[in-house]
């Protein structure tokens, strides 16, 4: 459901500074401490920020916090929108264990698939790749009515509550998959599946049918339904997802929803050289 607007945060970010009568750090290679604490605001801010968000949390000149920022961009490390002028995490800190799909990448291949599935619906899409027990949003493309999901590129949600993380758990290897259920699982609302037992029987189903729906269980209200993204191997690196308001997805929207996602990810995953079974093999 749409959320009522917010800003990032704007206090002051203390940068690094010798206490008063201190010699100053001779180690310390302050604008370095500059660029890692530009880097910290937007992947701490939960959202797109703009240019001025940056200067002002930090206290820098419009100039300064400018080159930070490109200069981080074009490091990989952050991410600029052109068409809304805003910054947001970049691929590069994105990347867990060697040989992980390129997010970048990803969003390339993904995004006209994504901008497809929302000019066919009008409704939310969202791109998700996992981050040890969350899923992380890299892309987002909104529907543009007014009640809506509202999108925020770089936030994490549990994957035990969203459609995006049940629909990478349920192909997930065990060994991988089987740490992440060790731990309590997070409740969003008092619908979210936290009883492991349930949620196994749900990722049996869910790999069976090949996408998960979740309807109030990140967040009330809110239904979505996620397909795995695969490379070559079969190993889930990302899921997509259509979000919109329960009573707006009707049974024969579900349906129709479902194909187009599984067909939009199955072409995704070819380009990342995933080859599906043979029906019948």
């Amino acid at each position: 459901m749409q959320r009522p607007p917010s800003s990032p945060p704007t206090r002051a970010i203390q940068l690094p500074r010798p206490a008063p009568g201190a010699p100053a750090d001779p180690y310390l290679v302050a604008p370095v401490a500059k660029a890692l604490a530009v880097l910290a605001f937007v992947e701490d801010a939960g959202q797109e920020v703009g240019l001025s968000d940056v200067a002002r949390a930090l206290g820098l000149p419009k100039t300064s916090a400018f080159r930070y920022l490109y200069t981080l961009a074009a490091a990989g490390f952050v991410g600029y929108g052109t068409g809304r002028d805003r910054y947001r995490p970049g691929p590069r800190l994105h990347r867990g264990r060697e040989g992980e799909t390129d997010v970048q990448r990803l969003r390339e291949l993904a995004i006209p698939a994504m901008s497809g599935l929302r000019k066919r619906f009008n409704e939310t899409i969202n791109l998700g790749v996992p981050d040890r027990d969350r899923v992380v949003y890299v892309e987002m493309i909104e529907s543009s009515r007014a009640l809506r999901m509202q999108a925020r590129i770089g936030e994490r949600h549990p994957l035990n509550s969203t459609s995006l993380g049940k629909a990478i758990l349920a192909f997930m290897p065990e060994e991988e998959r089987a740490p992440l259920l060790a731990s309590p699982l997070k409740a969003m609302t008092g619908r979210t599946t936290t009883d492991v037992a349930q949620l196994r029987r749900q990722l049996r189903e869910i790999a069976r049918k090949g996408y998960a729906v979740e309807v109030g269980e990140n967040e009330e209200g809110l239904m979505c339904i996620g397909v795995p993204i695969l490379e070559r191997g079969g190993r889930p690196v990302a899921a997509l997802s259509l979000s919109a308001p329960e009573a707006r997805v009707t049974r024969p929207l579900r349906v129709e929803v479902i194909a187009a996602l599984r067909a939009a990810a199955a072409t995704v995953s070819r380009r990342l050289g995933h080859r599906a079974a043979a029906a019948g093999s």
